[in-house]
């Protein structure tokens, strides 16, 4: 099968099972992919990525963050996150002001434009995520979180 404008979805392909827990981390790939796939088309359509995503995702949820905060909290260096942030201020997505009270620091802001997207590409994944809650029950939601919450502290 082309991927053209398709996905692969799970169970589509006949995976070789190689190890007891690779279910699981078949589960964990595609779950991934069809969490984003709505969000990225939508960021695609506007010149963007999921870093770009990743970037105003978090500068949404942090004030007076400064670009090094930003990359400390993506987990990549400074020259990875140097592109995508020149896109992103290029774009009008991201603006960076001077930081009130330490001039030798900028802040990082989005702008109506990047608030407005972050929103929107945001709402995309809570959509799916909210459906999928609402079909396992609290239960089902407690043991998410509870395996995602470990495999981010443990990888």
């Amino acid at each position: 099968m082309a991927l053209g404008s398709r996905t692969a979805k799970i169970g589509q392909f006949r995976l070789a099972k190689l190890d007891p827990l690779d279910d699981a981390l078949e589960l964990m790939f595609f779950g991934w992919k069809g969490s984003i796939r709505q969000a990225d088309a939508y960021l695609a359509s506007l010149g963007l990525s999921r870093v770009h995503h990743r970037i105003i995702y978090v500068i949404a949820r942090r004030e007076d963050l400064t670009v090094g905060e930003l990359h400390e909290i993506l987990g990549i260096s400074k020259q990875a996150l140097h592109r995508p942030m020149k896109q992103l201020v290029d774009k009008g997505f991201v603006q960076s002001v001077r930081s009130p009270t330490s001039h030798r620091h900028k802040i990082l802001q989005l702008t109506p434009k990047g608030t407005r997207t972050e929103s929107a590409a945001s709402g995309r994944e809570r959509a799916i995520m909210g459906k999928a809650f609402a079909k396992v029950g609290r239960t089902g939601r407690a043991g998410w979180s509870e395996v995602m919450a470990f495999v981010a502290e443990n990888g």
